[in-house]
């Protein structure tokens, strides 16, 4: 018969010894002494009455905290690959109560935390006349996927700052935008590894979002938190403002503008633009100057971190936000409290995207864990066809995470999405990259690399090709197929890994060696697993078809 064994666990301790010797006083009566001088030197007598009885040395006692509720007695956050949840407070994974992170039904039930939510039977008549329409895009088979699960070639530590945003150039395969932090834009040639340039003069601060020009493929848009839109020559590194909020410069944290959401609506010519105050602001690109006044279209003084503009229907746009909502607007009467649909969360939207090809599919990534999808935006919006729990809710220090489509596939189902939570593959703590069929939830793949061991929380696939493009911290990863980057391997034969130690070929403003060069967020988020040495063919991925 087993015992049961309650013990509480000891807490550190701290023993000050009691020094034998008595200390001098020599320079008692050289000064007069204060009340409080006073009141010390009691202590030091009563002290040293002790010392003269042989008393036990004083033991101080320092209790454990919780990071969470800071209450003492337990712990809670990342331990290795494990997460401790805080038994004050609901599954930090589903944040629903009743169990923990290890043992939520999201997670060890249905591969990872992702479960797809009952599935609401949201079609009507309109539906079925939409879907008879855009039948003939849609194959009646569902091709297989074909999935990255390679690291082809990378560039490390290319940034000075984490990577915040990707695009890949619109005509030239092998061309990636980055940018990151500081407000600098990186320009790589991955398919020639080596050739890449950083511009560090556009911006001074963070830069959120990036589109290419829709008139001329090496000119791109890019919106920032220093509250300016720059537009920039990819061949020279010269770069225009077209919109700045801050012409007065810092005025205090409550009037500072800072430039989120971004998109380009070729079909009236207007780059769009969305601020923290909630404001639309609108430019004409073909002559690059601003048109029309701000328009209020979320929350005032709330965060509009997304603009998608809808690919079929041009006068549809699509916005979220801090304020809980993803909302839907007509182009042709925007005004103030007067969108189409306002699609409720429970917490911060951090992306909402219309599905690439057709329009009619709606995509959001929130801050409770959930991954949204609308069916169509033709029915009824008022709540979502699926919830998809997900892994991606942090603290801070961390680009958020997005769930983008990918725009290659025909059915407009399969998803890329990075994963917070980290797993232990081969004692090894590491956060993958999930892909998932966004039509029933489930997870298709789930790729990592032995070697990447900080969270990859931007991710976009390539609009032609079989490739993913990571920013992982300050470095830059190229996925591609295994057959396919062995394929390339055997003709090229040479290393793929390129790690700036310095300032790689920098255009524009010079950047200053030291400190400020150094990311604090690199080694923040970097898991404690054990280090894997660098072998070949050693990148993992797990595959999941459907039977």
């Amino acid at each position: 018969m087993g015992l049961t064994r309650n013990r509480r666990k000891k807490e550190p301790e701290i023993v000050i010894a009691r020094d034998t010797e008595s200390s001098s006083s020599e320079e008692e009566d050289d000064y007069p002494l204060s009340e409080s001088e006073k009141e010390d030197e009691e202590v030091k007598i009563e002290l040293d009455k002790s010392k003269a009885k042989g008393k036990a040395p004083i033991t101080v006692k320092l209790k454990k905290v919780c990071k969470v509720c800071k209450q003492p007695g337990h712990e809670a956050g990342f331990k290795g690959a494990t997460y401790i949840d805080c038994p004050m407070k609901p599954c930090f994974l589903c944040k629903m109560p009743g169990h923990t992170t290890m043992s939520c039904p999201h997670r060890v039930v249905t591969d990872q935390g992702i479960l797809p939510t009952s599935h609401r039977n949201t079609k009507n008549p309109i539906d079925f006349v939409f879907m008879r329409q855009l039948q003939p895009r849609i194959p009646p088979i569902k091709p297989p996927y074909v999935i990255p699960d390679q690291v082809h070639c990378a560039v490390i530590r290319y940034h000075s700052r984490r990577v915040t945003c990707l695009e890949f150039h619109p005509t030239r395969n092998n061309i990636l935008l980055s940018g990151d932090k500081k407000g600098q834009i990186g320009v790589w040639d991955f398919a020639k590894v080596y050739e890449k340039s950083v511009y560090g003069d556009i911006h001074s601060v963070q830069v959120n979002n990036m589109r290419f020009s829709p008139t001329n493929d090496d000119m791109v848009y890019s919106a920032s938190s220093d509250g300016k839109v720059g537009y920039t020559d990819l061949e020279t590194g010269t770069s225009s403002t077209l919109l700045n909020l801050n012409p007065n410069g810092w005025q205090g944290p409550t009037t500072w503008n800072m430039l989120y959401g971004l998109d380009i609506n070729s079909d009236k010519g207007l780059v769009l633009a969305a601020d923290n105050f909630g404001l639309l602001h609108m430019i004409d690109h073909r002559s690059n100057n601003v048109t029309g006044e701000p328009i209020l279209i979320h929350k005032k003084g709330s965060k509009v971190v997304g603009l998608d503009c809808n690919p079929v229907h041009p006068e549809l746009l699509l916005s979220c936000g801090n304020d809980h909502f993803a909302r839907i607007w007509d182009m042709r009467k925007l005004q103030p409290g007067e969108s189409l649909n306002d699609l409720a969360h429970k917490r911060v939207v951090n992306s909402a995207y219309f599905s690439p090809s057709s329009g009619t599919k709606i995509l959001t990534t929130s801050q409770d864990n959930r991954i949204r999808v609308w069916d169509s935006i033709f029915g009824d919006l008022d709540s979502p066809s699926r919830e998809i729990v997900h892994s991606h809710d942090f603290n801070r220090h961390l680009t958020p995470f997005k769930a983008e489509w990918d725009p290659k596939d025909a059915s407009e189902s399969l998803i890329v999405v990075g994963r917070y939570i980290s797993e232990n593959y081969n004692g090894a703590a590491l956060h993958p990259i999930d892909f998932i069929d966004s039509s029933n939830g489930q997870l298709v793949a789930e790729v990592m690399d032995p070697n990447i061991t900080t969270i990859t929380p931007v991710n976009k696939l390539h609009p032609r090709d079989d490739v993913l493009a990571s920013g992982s911290s300050r470095s830059l990863f190229i996925w591609r197929p295994q057959e396919k980057a062995e394929m390339v391997e055997e003709k090229e034969k040479e290393k793929k890994i390129v790690i700036c130690y310095g300032d790689s070929n920098k255009k524009g403003k010079k950047q200053k060696r030291g400190s400020d060069d150094e990311d604090e967020d690199d080694d923040m988020f970097s898991s404690k697993g054990k280090n894997i040495k660098a072998k070949a063919k050693t990148t993992k991925s797990t595959r999941k078809t459907k039977a």
